[in-house]
């Protein structure tokens, strides 16, 4: 478990946050975090987002990908029910809660904007 670990851990993942216009470069490893909206939360402590701690229920954490793929895009289960309830929701939408820390995200350029969950 431990060297499981530590490979994980040698693997940095660098994302760029766009919080309304600041960006912020955040580096984190595989498993340091259960999802982005944990990252984002204890990285950024954006105020309001994270709402409901990664149910997928409240989309306050909701995040726009600005350099998507098709894995990054794929969503399921109470993803798609909250996406469907909100305004301004985009093609490129995702809960922050339901998106994996791994090495997919390394890359990753994302932005939220405070008029999403306030």
């Amino acid at each position: 478990m431990a060297n499981e670990l530590n490979m994980n851990r040698q693997l940095a993942i660098e994302i760029t946050v766009i919080v309304d216009g600041e960006s912020h470069t955040i580096k984190t490893f595989r498993g340091a975090y259960r999802s982005v909206m944990a990252l984002l939360y204890d990285q950024l402590y954006i105020d309001g987002f994270g709402e409901c701690k990664g149910v997928g229920r409240c989309g306050t954490c909701h995040v726009r990908i600005l350099n998507p793929s098709d894995e990054l895009l794929a969503k399921a289960g109470n993803e798609l029910a909250t996406l469907s309830k909100m305004e301004l929701v985009y093609h490129n939408s995702r809960l922050a809660c339901q998106m994996n820390v791994d090495e997919s995200l390394d890359g990753l350029h994302i932005q939220i904007t405070s008029d999403d969950f306030t």
